[in-house]
């Protein structure tokens, strides 16, 4: 079966290579960034976006809310996102991806 899209050639690949090649990172991590690129903006996933929790930890398949915040807060830690969380039950967190040398997605 083919793939006609070239990943690594994609405006992005370098900031996904990056992700892949943390040591600090679990497939968890990962997967988590997976959910909030793909709930963010597709013209501009730089800009701020809000999401909740459940469809996160739905659409990467962390089970355990522990497991979610800690790895939340180490994806801002290590410098990929900005979180900040919304404790209303009808708004969802605020997130911004951030990319390395200091540019965003």
């Amino acid at each position: 079966m083919g793939n006609n899209l070239n990943s690594q050639n994609h405006p992005r690949s370098g900031y996904f290579e990056r992700l892949a090649t943390d040591q600090r990172l679990f497939s968890s991590h990962i997967a988590l960034f997976a959910a909030l690129f793909y709930f963010s903006d597709d013209e501009n996933p730089c800009l701020p976006f809000q999401v909740s929790r459940p469809k996160l930890m739905r659409f990467s398949r962390i089970k355990s809310i522990g497991t979610y915040h800690k790895n939340i807060s180490e994806l801002c830690r290590y410098g990929y996102i900005e979180y900040n969380p919304s404790w209303h039950p009808l708004k969802g967190t605020r997130v911004r991806l951030i990319i390395e040398n200091h540019q965003e997605i």
